[in-house]
């Protein structure tokens, strides 16, 4: 196994034990979408007092893909496919997320914690993902992306940039902020704690190309497990990590920031991998993306943001009660969009000698 490999998930493994040792949720050391939502709230998306602080890690993740693909001479300002298209999609991944409460990375940081719904969830996402392949393989296009140009490559710098004011925001505990007095917003790993962590897993997820949704991807249409070993080893480093500081409970009934609905579990990671798919990556990887200069990804992870508004002003968001039913419908609402994407933007396929 290469190196890299286990580097990386050792970090993102052990690393997401380690935040929740200093101060993290239980089972929150890292998730794209739930930390993202917890940007959101600082921001003032929505008003979810318990849910609000700029999350260090979510901007490490930026800067540092920012970082090494500046040093590496693979920056790239680039967009144009289709971003609005991009953005409903990033809407829909958020809310299928905050429905089962995690990203696809959380919900195998759960399991290894003990949670069991997780595997409910990563049985939904990895449907999703197998849906989002018949599109592709029926000519779902969202078009090509262009490389800017002249001073617009400026607008390749927006996110490093929107994270770096963020980052110094929460540093300082900046009034433009909300921040949790109680609540999962108010727990939270030291500043710099969380921002090395971030800043190492945005270089390796950079380094490595890590997604979760492109792992599943790869191995249904090519048997490539390249991607999915950096998931086994972050499982195996989450779980030895749980075990050894007494954090692992198994069991699906009273787990940390999660509910035991199993079918909206299930449906909610399957809306998440189906728009991850039709989206080109997972949110984790939307939003290296976005720090490697793509204004595509970077609309996606506003998507993200807007889904987390929503989710949580509409009362849409899961809860240790479960899901009501304004998240219920949210869910087969945004199936049902996202499907239609993916009937809408399709190629013609030129049958084989009819060419022109």
């Amino acid at each position: 196994m290469n190196w890299l490999i286990i580097v990386t998930g050792v970090v993102f493994g052990l690393g997401a034990v380690l935040l929740v040792k200093f101060g993290n949720p239980g089972n929150y050391g890292f998730c794209a979408a739930c930390q993202l939502r917890d940007i959101a709230g600082a921001v003032g998306l929505h008003n979810t007092a318990t849910l609000q602080y700029a999350r260090p890690e979510i901007l490490g993740f930026v800067l540092g893909a920012f970082g090494l693909s500046r040093a590496g001479g693979e920056f790239r300002a680039r967009g144009g496919s289709s971003p609005l298209v991009r953005f409903v999609l990033g809407m829909a991944m958020m809310l299928g997320a905050l429905v089962f409460l995690g990203c696809p990375l959380r919900a195998i940081l759960r399991v290894a914690g003990g949670d069991l719904n997780g595997i409910t969830a990563l049985a939904g996402f990895i449907a999703g993902i197998g849906a989002g392949i018949l599109f592709l393989k029926r000519g779902f296009n969202l078009g090509r992306a262009y490389t800017y140009t002249g001073g617009s490559r400026v607008t390749g710098y927006l996110a490093a940039a929107a994270a770096l004011i963020l980052l110094i925001g929460v540093s300082m505990e900046a009034g433009f902020l909300h921040f949790s007095v109680q609540g999962p917003g108010s727990m939270h790993a030291p500043v710099i704690l969380s921002l090395v962590a971030g800043l190492a897993g945005g270089v390796l997820a950079w380094r490595t190309r890590m997604c979760l949704s492109g792992g599943f991807r790869d191995f249904m249409l090519a048997g490539d497990t390249s991607l999915l070993k950096i998931y086994g080893v972050m499982f195996a480093a989450a779980l030895a990590g749980n075990l050894y500081f007494g954090f692992f409970k198994l069991g699906f009934a009273n787990q940390p920031l999660a509910h035991t609905m199993h079918i909206w579990n299930f449906l909610g990671l399957f809306l998440t991998g189906l728009a991850a798919t039709l989206a080109g990556g997972c949110p984790l990887r939307q939003l290296i993306l976005s720090g490697e200069g793509s204004t595509d990804a970077m609309f996606c992870v506003l998507g993200m943001l807007a889904g987390a508004g929503i989710a949580h002003n509409l009362n849409a968001a899961g809860s240790a009660a479960g899901v009501g039913i304004n998240g219920q419908i949210a869910v087969i609402a945004g199936i049902a969009v996202v499907a239609g994407i993916g009937c809408l933007f399709r190629e013609k396929l030129v049958p084989a000698g009819k060419g022109v």
